[in-house]
């Protein structure tokens, strides 16, 4: 018999594809509730719930499960070994990367939320986390790997280990957990099992640097090709027919990673670190059970803990426990230590909470995560143009957005500012743009101040992130690329040719976070788009100074209306444009950048003087240069500390904070802080 609040899900999902595919009703609180409701975690919660059977009970036997995350450097095939292992074990997959369920995930080709499923294996129930490679989302990573005893770290054959992966790496030691090394695209023609034993040494003499362990230093090896689908305990290019497949992985995850130390006679525990909002079943927590049993319908209080001990936050009743399995989500009764599920019934815990039975008066330790290095104003969008494009417009709108965000997310944090203003602090310029992009996408405006590095003062001592920077460029570019980076205070560590690549150099540096902020684009147009660079956070190191001229002037415009090709004609030798005849133009908009290191104040909206000369064909003569159009990364990037970034569903517009040219003369005569 399905209950009643399993048909309103059903019905909620119906509603909701409804809302969507209907231009005459959707409002803005149902489409806030609709972001606020897509997974984290999984697909819409209550609708897969309410179509999915309810599997029986299962064994509760702790020695059946193996938590384990898949972690490794960007692009080094983690999301593609995923999908290979949910085929290999049955699982039904709808497209490529299936576990990137978020479309910008898709779009950009990107894992950007950790994300958890299980898959079944000789009698052994195998809960995979899949987790990001980009240092901005380490949060990501942090939050998660204390669920887990085991990891497969993917290392790409013929890169090797960059700076995310020592990352990610170092993550995983910290918890004690011994890594199974997988050597991914070892069927690359460039790849060879010489190149394979070189990396190998590579990634053991980065686990003694990070100061792994004798167990951890003991790890096992295994070469793969994730997109031909196949793995390999022996270095091989093409294995028989029969073994082209992950077996012998899966045989080494239930081999070496160790089942959950856990008891299940012990009362119930669990520490929250996912969390989902759906509007019928509201906060779905998901966690690693630490003890106990738990089972539906039964009574849990939310705890965490405070300076003068642990506090109660809620008292409630398990109304649904769920369990995603490959890629569906399966009703459970019951679940034991050291499973990951997900509950349903309480509406204040959050992540880094402890669920437990009401008889416990102790929550679990809390999550530590790593500071955040950059912070952005957002703010309510002022300008001549603000209210064209969006729907949510007020400082409320945006702050409680925000909020929900930082519940959600705990590698962002927001501080309410002045005059409508949140100040959002978080791990890079990526993480923020990514923010900004599904605000823009949920019908939001807002201005944007550029990112500000966030300093520390230990001892009287100013400090400041350092990254650590690998690049590898054809040999043509090394000039260019060490000049641009020194006026970014950076400071070469190592450099060398590429390993199997002729003509190739790879660089290592170290470099302050405020040097590298708008600096990727800089480099694809200096290697002309051949240049591979990865960056991760190192440590915070002694202020290195000031930087050198790294960006020219701009061009401002000082007229409102439609912008003209006639304007535009006379301004081309001025500089580079970023606007196209027929947009729309105000005063203090940025429409271009300055061949010179001043601003200046141009008229982009003057139309041709009429007169009683007639000249055939005249004006079709007009022949502009392509603009050079600002994509939201760049223009975070690109911005300096006097300019904002308007942000609407539409347009991406640059502007300075004071448009009035006076106002602008005025403070540019002020000492700066």
């Amino acid at each position: 018999m399905v209950g009643p609040l399993l048909l309103r899900s059903l019905w909620s999902s119906s509603k909701k594809s409804f809302s969507s595919s209907s231009s005459s009703y959707c409002s803005p609180s149902s489409r806030f509730r609709t972001y606020l409701s897509q997974p984290r975690a999984f697909s819409t919660a209550a609708a897969s719930a309410a179509n999915a059977p309810t599997s029986p009970t299962e064994s509760l036997d702790p020695n059946r499960l193996r938590n384990v995350a898949v972690i490794a450097h960007v692009d080094h095939g983690k999301t593609t070994l995923m999908d290979r292992l949910l085929r290999q074990c049955g699982a039904d997959i709808p497209h490529e990367r299936a576990m990137d369920s978020i479309s910008l995930e898709r779009e950009r080709g990107i894992t950007i939320a950790s994300k958890v499923t299980s898959i079944s294996w000789k009698e052994n129930e195998l809960n995979m986390v899949d987790t990001p490679g980009h240092a901005d989302f380490g949060g990501e990573v942090e939050r998660v790997v204390g669920m887990v005893e085991g990891a497969v770290l993917v290392v790409d054959a013929g890169e090797g280990p960059l700076a995310q992966t020592k990352f990610v790496l170092a993550k995983a030691l910290k918890y004690g957990i011994r890594p199974i090394l997988l050597l991914n695209k070892v069927d690359r023609p460039a790849v060879s099992e010489e190149r394979c034993n070189e990396v190998e040494s590579l990634v053991f003499d980065l686990f003694a640097n990070l100061g792994a362990t004798e167990e951890q230093l003991d790890f096992p090896v295994l070469y793969a090709s994730a997109k031909e689908g196949w793995a390999s305990s022996t270095f091989t290019k093409d294995p028989p027919a029969d073994a082209k497949n992950m077996s012998q992985l899966l045989d080494a995850i239930v081999r070496h990673v160790a089942p959950p130390k856990t008891s299940l006679e012990v009362p119930f525990q669990m520490l929250v670190s996912m969390m989902e909002k759906d509007f019928y079943l509201g906060r779905i927590l998901t966690g690693r059970v630490a003890s106990g049993v738990i089972r539906l319908g039964d009574k849990v209080h939310g705890l965490r803990n405070t300076d003068s001990g642990t506090e109660k936050i809620e008292e409630g009743k398990v109304l649904k426990l769920m369990k995603k399995k490959g890629t569906s989500i399966v009703l459970i009764d019951s679940a034991g230590a050291g499973d990951i599920i997900s509950m349903a019934g309480m509406t204040k815990p959050s992540i880094g909470h402890t669920l437990a039975n009401p008889e416990v008066t102790t929550a679990l330790p809390t999550i530590e995560l790593d500071p955040p290095t950059i912070s952005m104003t957002f703010g309510v969008n002022d300008s001549p143009l603000a209210g064209r494009d969006g729907t949510h417009l007020t400082g409320g709108r945006i702050g409680d957005r925000l909020m929900a965000e930082a519940e959600t997310n705990l590698a962002i944090n927001v501080l309410p500012g002045l005059t409508e203003t949140y100040e959002v602090q978080g791990r890079g310029e990526l993480q923020l743009g990514i923010l900004i992009e599904n605000m823009r996408r949920e019908g939001f405006e807002l201005s944007v101040s550029p990112p500000k590095v966030m300093y520390k003062t230990e001892n009287g001592v100013k400090l400041e992130p350092i990254e650590e920077v690998t690049i590898e460029v054809n040999e043509e570019h090394v000039g260019l690329v060490l000049e641009a980076l020194s006026h970014r205070r950076a400071e070469v560590m190592d450099m060398g040719p590429v390993a199997g690549n002729v003509g190739r150099t790879k660089i290592c540096l170290t470099c302050p976070s405020r040097g590298l902020v708008g600096y990727r684009s800089v480099f694809s147009s200096d290697t002309r788009g051949s240049g591979f660079m990865h960056r991760a956070f190192l440590n915070y190191e002694k202020y290195r100074g000031p930087l050198g001229n790294v960006r020219k002037g701009v061009l401002i415009s000082m007229g409102y209306g439609s912008i003209t090709a006639h304007a535009l004609m006379s301004l081309e030798a001025r500089g580079i444009l970023f606007v196209s005849p027929g947009l729309e133009s105000y005063d203090g908009m940025i429409i271009g950048e300055h061949s010179r290191d001043t601003d200046l104040d141009v008229n982009p909206v003057r139309a041709k003087e009429l007169n009683n000369i007639r000249a055939a064909n005249k004006d079709e003569n007009v022949k502009l240069s392509p603009p050079r159009l600002m994509t939201l990364e760049e223009a975070i990037g690109y911005v300096a500390s006097d300019e904002l970034i308007e942000v609407t569903p539409k347009a991406i517009r640059l502007r300075k904070r004071y448009l009035d040219v006076n106002k602008r003369k005025t403070m540019s005569k002020r000492p700066k802080m």
